[in-house]
């Protein structure tokens, strides 16, 4: 049966706000707004980047929610972190900040499927779930990227949730759960070899009280791990 079929955000979908919340991180990340450092003003911003002083707010809203930038009273916005530059030779131009928002959205979306497969997982579940994070650590192991893989361990999940609609969701919305694990898992290869390792602690964790049918406790490891992943975006790789 056709159905509608979810593609990647282009740049006549993006509001405006989103390609200035790109064009700040951009700056950001080139060092041009160096860490630690005050951001200009919104009115000098809004000169800069040609928008107004609202499209301006509202992006830096959006990047003080990602943890880039943190207001101090009295004294304007600063930068927090330098991201690095390779997440936005990886996204669509203008999309950048709907993969943070589609993050948002997985925390909840995947929580629930963690907590459900946990009650309801079958022993075709279970071995398609471990077959999955076995697959998964032999990446690791060879150094190999695994967006593949993380995804098929995700979607094992979500099918053992026992409720159609969350392997459905994973089909309609592909591209966005395929982009934002690609970035985070080709960040992670540039990051010490622990950084890699925590990733896999989590998934294992997800794994481990999904199997022991711990509804709460897999709720609460794959939102934290969601969340993680989506706070690695931004994080530099250099440590």
């Amino acid at each position: 049966m056709d159905g509608p079929v979810a593609t990647t955000p282009t740049r006549g979908d993006t509001r405006f706000s989103d390609i200035i919340y790109e064009k700040i991180v951009s700056m950001i990340a080139d060092g041009r707004f160096p860490v630690n450092e005050r951001l200009p003003s919104e009115q000098n911003l809004a000169a800069l980047l040609g928008a107004s002083r609202p499209v301006v707010r509202e992006a830096l809203e959006r990047l003080r929610n990602d943890d880039l930038i943190v207001s101090r009273k009295g004294s304007g916005s600063y930068v927090r972190q330098r991201p690095d530059r390779s997440i936005l030779q990886q996204v669509p131009v203008g999309s950048l900040a709907d993969v943070q928002r589609f993050f948002e959205f997985r925390a909840g979306l995947e929580a629930s499927a963690a907590e459900l497969a946990a009650r309801n997982w079958q022993a075709v579940d279970r071995t398609r779930i471990s077959d999955a994070i076995l697959a998964l650590e032999k990446c690791l192991e060879r150094g190999d990227l695994g967006a593949d893989e993380d995804f098929a361990l995700h979607e094992a999940i979500a099918i053992a949730s026992g409720n159609q609609f969350h392997a459905t969701v994973r089909t309609l919305f592909r591209p966005h759960f395929s982009i934002g694990q690609s970035v985070t898992r080709s960040l992670s290869l540039k990051r010490p070899p622990h950084h890699v390792r925590e990733v896999q602690g989590e998934h294992t964790a997800i794994v481990e009280a999904i199997f022991s049918r711990n509804e709460q406790a897999a709720h609460d490891a794959m939102k934290n791990h969601i969340l993680m992943a989506r706070a690695r975006m931004f994080q530099g790789v250099g440590s």
